[in-house]
């Protein structure tokens, strides 16, 4: 609500430059005119968006009221906000992410079971969180996960995946869990299921420690997870299986990051670029 009283005393403040006092006295002309000038203003597609919502209710308000008799901004189409790429790391930045320390204690080693898992399925940190033992298959390579929607989906993972996975098993978590139990895979010191917030805390941690000075999520690992497949030769369907997306326009996505990627390289090399 505060952001719509900041959009329309913008709003109000561009028709006193425009000698228009009265709300009854603007038209259609006029609200074309404002969004012509927020994007002379580099104001963004997102933020004029909202704008045009804000002056909807407005008017829609006064309309109501019997003080305008017509909402002139009801026929402006809304700006187009897009999709925002999401940030995906590199192979290089992976890699010394995933990289293992000589020595590693129980709870460091869970925390590179985890990475090194999210890195090889894709999964949202929710999944991967509240993913059990028995949804993890070491002997076939694959984790059992209920989706969204209450979807079932088999997503395999690598062999070094698997690797670290069996000893956490054997040396970390039996220490953390001090003999009691649990049904997820992935457990905190205290014994119980490691939450969303404190992996959030943690895989920060990880990236600083790494080198890594961008902030890095575990959307983050998800999404290099789907560009990387995608950029190694991955077929749109089969990634789209794998991150469990009702939708195939949602996986595309990654297919514009790499895109993205390869202009960059074009005009940082091609002596015209």
């Amino acid at each position: 609500m505060e952001a719509y009283g900041s959009d329309l005393r913008f709003f109000i403040q561009f028709l006193h430059s425009r000698h228009v006092s009265s709300a009854s006295k603007v038209q259609r002309e006029h609200i074309r005119a404002f969004f012509q000038h927020c994007h002379a203003g580099r104001i963004s597609s997102r933020s004029n968006a909202r704008r045009l919502a804000a002056l909807r209710a407005f008017f829609g308000f006064l309309l109501g009221l019997g003080l305008v008799a017509a909402d002139p901004a009801a026929d402006i189409d809304a700006p187009k906000t897009g999709h925002s790429l999401p940030k995906v790391l590199t192979i290089h930045e992976v890699e010394r992410l995933l990289a293992l320390p000589e020595k590693m204690t129980p709870v460091s080693l869970r925390n590179y079971a985890m990475l090194h898992l999210l890195y090889a399925t894709g999964l949202r940190v929710s999944e991967l969180v509240g993913l059990t033992v028995q949804g993890c298959n070491l002997s076939s390579g694959h984790v059992r996960i209920i989706g969204k929607g209450n979807k079932e989906r088999m997503v395999p993972f690598n062999d070094q995946a698997g690797t670290i996975l069996r000893d956490y098993l054997a040396r970390s978590r039996p220490v953390l869990l001090k003999k009691r139990s649990a049904p997820q895979l992935f457990v905190t010191n205290r014994g119980r299921g490691m939450t969303r917030t404190r992996f959030w805390q943690i895989i920060r941690s990880m990236a600083r420690e790494a080198g890594i000075e961008r902030r890095v999520s575990p959307h983050t690992l998800r999404h290099s997870f789907a560009t990387h497949l995608l950029a190694g030769g991955a077929d749109l369907r089969s990634v789209q299986m794998m991150l469990g997306h009702a939708d195939i326009s949602t996986t595309q996505i990654y297919t514009h990051v790499d895109v993205d990627r390869l202009k960059s390289i074009h005009q940082r090399f091609h002596p015209r670029g």
